[in-house]
């Protein structure tokens, strides 16, 4: 008992996920977070809890998401140089991630899964996760993970079933990785220059944050990029959508800060070299992952891409990303193949 105990200690005090504070000094229900008002399930949040979204999100096995902020009062996040907010500390920031029973018929009968929580304490952040009890009333903090069986009908009207995989406390820096550090992923200027409605109307998100004093030292919003919808070929070419899409599902750690960093493969969006984001570009280390294939991006040939092959893969130590997903997006591959055999 006591060696058990002892090893549990020291995986505590190494473990990257574990910041300032432990999780169990965090309270035991979401509840405890004041976040919603009103039957818990509607995901209603509170005032001064501020919804947002991401013009291109992370794909997570078909959940859909709802994403809050909040601010300590009489603070703001401020704009720097590369489009990266520095938030103040106390920052809250709340994903939820969710299933539709009928996908035509979005947010009807929600089947609530897991609530992430992200605490900027005093120099990093806190990742915690709440899983939602069958009754949909509250959710309660575990730090080992879960598996969840969801079904849902899909907008084609066809049942889906998928093995969902709530990460355990120490995956979340696997994906939220910054310089060793962890990070939140999603809120960047890019990401958040769409339009959202609000309860008082429609209003690009960035505007609204300046406006409500969340946002301070941002430049006009003219000179801000704007990260493509992956899905709607208005919002950008196809070259933009599908470099949109392997940014956020996959420079997390395909990034010169990233865990990926050795790889010499980068996919963030304002990465230019064609090398560094694989065309032509031989695999440092892929193993089996390669499935036979000799680069990363075969311009012309999806099928002949490593890149494309590991989006396909189901079989751990081949699928990329490696966390987050156990089933295919079929959608998204759709899209990397359509801009890989598109290129000369």
């Amino acid at each position: 008992m006591l060696r058990v105990v002892a090893i549990l200690v020291i995986c505590f005090i190494f473990s990257g996920s574990f910041l300032n504070r432990p999780a169990n000094a965090y309270p035991e229900k979401l509840s405890a977070w004041n976040i919603f008002e009103g039957k818990p399930s509607l995901l209603k949040p509170k005032k001064g809890i501020i919804p947002y979204a991401l013009n291109t999100p992370l794909f997570s096995d078909y959940a859909e998401k709802l994403r809050f902020i909040r601010l300590p009062e009489h603070t703001s996040a401020s704009f720097t140089d590369n489009g990266v907010f520095d938030f103040p500390q106390g920052t809250l920031l709340v994903k939820n991630f969710y299933y539709s029973a009928d996908f035509r018929k979005p947010g009807v009968d929600k089947n609530i899964v897991e609530t992430r929580l992200l605490v900027k304490e005093a120099e990093e952040w806190k990742a915690l996760t709440y899983i939602w009890n069958d009754t949909q009333t509250d959710a309660e903090l575990e730090i080992a993970g879960d598996e969840k069986q969801i079904s849902f009908i899909n907008k084609e009207g066809i049942k889906q079933d998928v093995r969902y995989v709530v990460p355990n406390q120490n995956q979340c820096k696997g994906c939220h990785n910054k310089s060793d550090k962890l990070m939140p992923i999603g809120p960047s200027a890019s990401q958040l220059n769409g339009d959202l409605s609000y309860t008082t109307g429609k209003k690009n998100q960035l505007d609204y944050w300046r406006q409500h004093a969340m946002l301070k030292n941002m430049p006009p919003r003219n000179t801000i990029a704007r990260t493509a919808v992956w899905n709607d070929p208005k919002s950008g070419s196809l070259n933009a959508r599908a470099r949109a899409y392997l940014a956020i599902n996959c420079s997390h750690c395909h990034r010169r800060e990233g865990p990926a960093q050795t790889s010499g493969f980068f996919l963030t969006e304002n990465e230019k070299n064609p090398t560094v984001i694989g065309i032509n570009k031989t695999p440092v280390a892929a193993g089996k992952g390669s499935g036979g294939r000799m680069v990363d991006i075969l311009p012309g040939n999806a099928n002949g891409s490593i890149l494309w092959y590991r989006m396909q893969s189901h079989t751990a130590g081949e699928r990329m990303p490696e966390l987050g997903r156990t089933s295919v997006h079929n959608e998204g591959v759709a899209l990397i193949k359509e801009w890989i055999d598109g290129m000369k």
